[in-house]
C-alpha cells in the first residue's frame, strides 16, 4: 500500500506528523488514494479533499503504518486509539482532526 505526502516513511510518518504514534494513514475519498495527513494532501493533490459521509463509514480507509492492516473508518473511531490488528498506539491527538476527514 502507498503511502503519499512529504517526507513520509514506512511507518506513514511524515513531514507534519512524526510523533511515535502518528502511524496512520486515511485514505482520501475525493481520489481514492492514501496520504499521511491533510497537509499533505493539500501539497501534493491538485483538487481539495472530501470529507468521508457517515453512510460510507464502512469503508476500509484507515492504513496502520506499524502492522499494514487496514481498518474501516467506524473501525478506527471506535478502536480507542489502539489498532485492533497490531495494538500499536494511535495518537489520540488525531480526534481533534477528525472533523477535516469524516462527517460528524
Amino acid at each position: 500500500m502507498v503511502c503519499h505526502g512529504t517526507a513520509v516513511n514506512e511507518r506513514t510518518q511524515c513531514a507534519h506528523y512524526h510523533s511515535e504514534r502518528d502511524i496512520i494513514a486515511i485514505k482520501f475519498k475525493c481520489c481514492d488514494t492514501y496520504y499521511a495527513c491533510i497537509e499533505c494532501h493539500r501539497e501534493s493533490a491538485d483538487h481539495a479533499p472530501l470529507i468521508w459521509p457517515k453512510a460510507e463509514f464502512a469503508t476500509p480507509a484507515i492504513l496502520c503504518g506499524n502492522c499494514k492492516s487496514t481498518l474501516s473508518i467506524t473501525a478506527y473511531l471506535n478502536c480507542r486509539n489502539t489498532c485492533p490488528s497490531c495494538q500499536a498506539a494511535f495518537n489520540p491527538g488525531c480526534a481533534n482532526h477528525y472533523h477535516l476527514y469524516f462527517a460528524q
